[in-house]
C-alpha cells in the first residue's frame, strides 16, 4: 500500500480497499477525498455522520488511515468522544479539556504497559532512574506508538521526539496492547484530567542505537528536569 502511495496512487482509494469488514455506526468505514466533507461540517463530525475520512494524498493522513485500520475500536471510541462534545458544545475558540486530551492523544499519543517502577520514574522525570538505573525492567515493558502524526516524525528520527503517553498496567504482562484495550482505557473524565506523561521515546532501550552512549541521557534540552511548584 505503501509503494502505490509512492508511486503518486490515490491514498483514499487505497485505504478504502484494505478496510472491508470495519463498521462504524453510520455504515463501513471508507476514506475519501478531503474536499467530501461540506463546508462548515467539522472533520470529527463528518466522519461520525457518513463513517467517511477525508484524506489527503500525503504521509500524515495515509498513516492516520493506517491507524483506523489497524486499531478501528479506538479510532472510532476517538470520534465519538469529539463528536459528542462537537454537538454538545459546537466549535468555538479552544477545543476544551476534553477535546485538547483526544486530539493530543490521535496525534501524537502512546500507550505504555510497563512496571509500575518505570512508570513513577517517568512522572517524575527521574531520566537516569527510567533509562539507566532501571535499564532491565524495559524488557518487562511494551510500548506501543498511537498518534498518527508521532509516526510521521518518526519516519525521519531525532533525538528530541516526544510521545503523551498513557499507562496501561498489565501486571501478568499476558494482556497485549490491542485495539480493545485502548478503546476501553479512553475514558472521557480521565483523558479530561491530562493524564498524559511526556516521554522522549528515542530515549527507550532498543529504539535508536546512540541511546546506549554514555551521557546519552544528560541531554538536559531534551531530557528536562521536573518543574517543582513555586511556593
Amino acid at each position: 500500500m505503501a509503494a502505490s502511495l509512492a508511486q503518486g496512487d490515490d491514498a483514499a482509494a487505497a485505504l478504502s480497499g484494505a478496510a472491508p469488514g470495519i463498521a462504524l455506526p453510520a455504515g463501513p468505514l471508507r476514506f475519501v477525498h478531503a474536499d467530501a466533507a461540506p463546508a462548515g461540517e467539522a472533520y470529527e463530525a463528518f466522519i461520525f455522520r457518513t463513517a467517511q475520512v477525508p484524506t489527503r494524498n500525503n504521509l500524515h493522513d495515509f498513516l492516520n488511515g493506517l491507524v483506523w485500520l489497524h486499531f478501528p475500536r479506538a479510532k472510532q471510541r476517538l470520534n465519538a468522544l469529539q463528536a459528542a462534545e462537537i454537538a454538545r458544545a459546537g466549535i468555538g475558540a479552544t477545543r476544551g479539556p476534553l477535546r485538547d486530551a483526544l486530539t493530543l492523544f490521535d496525534e501524537n499519543g502512546a500507550v505504555l504497559d510497563a512496571p509500575a517502577a518505570l512508570w513513577q520514574a517517568l512522572l517524575a522525570r527521574d531520566w537516569q532512574r527510567l533509562f539507566v538505573s532501571e535499564r532491565g525492567l524495559w524488557q518487562e515493558a511494551r510500548l506501543l506508538v498511537f498518534g498518527h502524526a508521532l509516526l510521521e516524525k518518526l519516519a525521519v528520527p531525532r533525538k528530541a521526539l516526544t510521545a503523551h503517553v498513557l499507562w496501561a498496567p498489565d501486571p501478568g504482562r499476558a494482556i497485549p496492547i490491542d485495539d480493545a484495550a485502548i478503546a476501553a482505557a479512553l475514558q472521557p473524565a480521565h483523558l479530561a484530567a491530562k493524564p498524559f506523561a511526556p516521554l522522549p521515546v528515542l530515549g527507550v532501550p532498543g529504539w535508536w542505537p546512540a541511546n546506549e552512549a554514555p551521557g546519552f541521557y544528560d541531554d538536559a534540552v531534551v531530557f528536562r528536569p521536573p518543574r517543582f511548584p513555586r511556593h
